[in-house]
């Protein structure tokens, strides 16, 4: 083949690829500043439920059934023995 050819035939292999890259690049650049409005609307609306909400009310907006009351935890009831292994294994 000559190097014609394979000019040509690099350029109808890539050219069609790095001609769609240009859009996609833009629309992923589009993407990071919606998500970046998107969090702070949801980070707004977090700190506005939190300042809504007290820590004595525990029954839903509806109207239903409210959560239980908090308790302390329990400590963990350990089952067994844990051993621990050494960090260092040797190479298989």
């Amino acid at each position: 083949m000559s190097t014609t050819s394979d000019l040509i035939t690099a350029a109808v292999l890539i050219g069609p690829g790095a001609l769609l890259s240009i859009p996609v690049l833009a629309s992923q650049r589009g993407a990071a500043a919606d998500s970046a409005t998107v969090r702070r609307a949801l980070a707004a609306s977090a700190a506005e439920r939190a300042a809504r909400t007290t820590a004595t009310d525990t029954a839903p907006p509806d109207g239903g059934e409210g959560a239980p009351a908090p308790t302390a935890a329990a400590p963990a009831v350990r089952l067994a023995t844990v051993h621990q292994l050494p960090a260092a294994r040797r190479a298989a």
